[in-house]
């Protein structure tokens, strides 16, 4: 993954005691594509390549775009040790 795209936290954060919450980093890619298949091809492509946890999927369809379907993908990832 491109390291513009990452979110640095300190080592010490901990917020595992805390009542009101606790932080989930959720990131989405979109994958836009002519036809289902490909959008869909394109995305199983991108997953099994990078270390994620699929959390959710948004599919939906642009008028009048030169590729009209369009997949995001929600996904949690755990950083390397």
């Amino acid at each position: 993954m491109t390291s513009d795209y990452t979110l640095d936290v300190p080592e010490d954060f901990d917020d595992s005691t805390d009542e009101d919450g606790q932080v989930h980093p959720v990131a989405r890619r979109i994958f836009t594509a002519d036809t289902a298949a490909e959008v869909f091809g394109k995305a199983q492509t991108w997953i099994a390549a990078n270390q994620v946890f699929l959390v959710d999927v948004s599919w939906n369809w642009m008028h009048d775009e030169p590729e009209p379907f369009m997949l995001s993908v929600y996904f949690t990832f755990e950083p390397t040790p």
